[in-house]
């Protein structure tokens, strides 16, 4: 009985805030003659806290047109701006500002959309050993990580070098699919330096050119010993599960000022991947068992960052060079 009247409290007090909000929305728009969505944007800065504020408004508006904006196709937008224009009687000529603001954060809202179907697409999709661009992507990360050392053959105990736990390391790519393979491709390419450096660090100490002495000076005397390839995939899965959940759009809403692509995802990988190692250092675990309690520490960090509508997580990264922070 207490659980059902306490359900009925939370409904009732959900449909008498929501009537309270509308109620407020129309008290604010005969005060200042401007709709909700031309209050945040002449009051609200751009960015992720501008976006966000309009694809709740959107989202949560009793109009079909509004609701279902957040997700039409990219070149339907301006037809869909023109339309909201028209529904809430606002003339174009007049207010030509609003129509850029919107058509801005449509193009992020819809991309964000679409970038998860993106990247979903590329995780529900198998490495494929009789795939030869899947092949030649495999060989190619070799080649970045290690470039001064051939590979003795495609199965060959040599994986092991860069992280991969068989001497076929098709099998580690099951969770991620080939997302994983494009994630670790596209850091040991574009932020090749950094990343030999990260694979170099993660080795044993026993397993490195390093003396004992250089392992000492850098504070890498204990086990802090990782995979790199394995824990790359594990920070594509972190890094998955932050954009579905929504976390990472005040970051691609502030870096990317039109739609995020692929390219901004993997760009964010790279940064977390690289946050990731310097994390695990500063941690100084005991032994690799301690992975999973630093992967969970570094998530919260990152989450409890994210949660700020200014932030950019990686506005400088070497790999994300060319982006322009709004």
């Amino acid at each position: 009985m207490k659980h059902f009247l306490r359900m009925l409290i939370q409904v009732c007090l959900y449909f008498y805030c929501k009537f309270l909000w509308r109620c407020l929305k129309f008290v604010m728009r005969k005060l200042t003659g401007r709709c909700e969505l031309q209050r945040i944007c002449y009051n609200t800065k751009p960015g992720a806290s501008r976006t966000m504020k309009i694809e709740t408004s959107l989202r949560d508006s009793k109009s079909k047109l509004l609701q279902t904006s957040v997700s039409v196709h990219p070149d339907a937008i301006e037809k869909t701006i023109d339309d909201i224009m028209e529904l809430k009687g606002i003339n174009p000529d007049i207010n030509p500002q609003l129509g850029i603001s919107l058509q801005a954060c449509l193009l992020q809202i819809v991309g964000y959309r679409n970038l998860i179907a993106d990247v979903e697409k590329l995780r529900r999709e198998p490495y494929d050993s009789d795939n030869p661009q899947h092949e030649e992507m495999l060989l190619q990360l070799w080649k970045f990580l290690k470039p001064n050392t051939p590979l003795e053959s495609r199965i060959s105990k040599q994986w092991c070098e860069i992280g991969f736990q068989g001497d076929d390391p098709k099998t580690d790519f099951r969770g991620m699919g080939l997302l994983g393979l494009y994630n670790l491709q596209y850091f040991a390419e574009r932020d090749a330096a950094a990343a030999q450096q990260v694979l170099s660090d993660s080795l044993h100490p026993k397993c490195s050119k390093f003396s004992k002495a250089e392992w000492e000076k850098k504070r890498m005397d204990k086990a802090i010993g990782y995979s790199f390839a394995i824990v790359g995939i594990n920070i594509t899965d972190l890094t998955y599960n932050l954009l579905v959940s929504g976390a990472l759009k005040t970051h691609f809403y502030n870096i990317a000022p039109e739609a995020p692509t692929l390219s901004h995802f993997q760009q964010t990988f790279c940064y977390l991947m690289h946050e990731f190692h310097k994390f695990w250092i500063e941690e100084d675990p005991m032994d690799i068992m301690e992975f999973n309690r630093v992967r969970e520490k570094f998530r919260k960090r990152i989450i409890k960052q994210l949660q700020d509508p200014d932030m950019a997580l990686c506005p400088h990264f070497a790999a994300s060079e060319g982006l322009t922070n709004m």
